[in-house]
């Protein structure tokens, strides 16, 4: 699908300052809200952006401070923590 935008012509010029390549920073904008609300899977965020590598789309998801980590996966760890802990208090 290609998706054609109307922009004013002063807003181009600003938004070309702070991204220089305007299509692919539109492109990441809505890959990174698709993600966000959950409407793309990391997979999908991956084809769209064209990285080879779930490594490639992690580095992207932090370097927006996009973080893929549940109260399930904290929890997890604390409890994966503590045992380490006790283990230890017991050597």
């Amino acid at each position: 699908m290609k998706i054609t935008l109307e922009l004013p012509e002063d807003i181009v010029r600003e938004l070309r300052f702070k991204w220089k390549d305007l299509p692919r920073a539109t492109l990441e904008s809505l890959a990174l809200e698709g993600y966000r609300s959950h409407a793309l899977t990391s997979a999908q965020l991956r084809r769209l952006l064209g990285f080879e590598t779930r490594i490639q789309a992690d580095a992207f998801l932090k370097e927006h401070e996009i973080y893929d980590f549940t109260m399930a996966d904290f929890e997890q760890d604390r409890e994966t923590l503590r045992q380490l802990r006790s283990r230890e208090a017991q050597h």
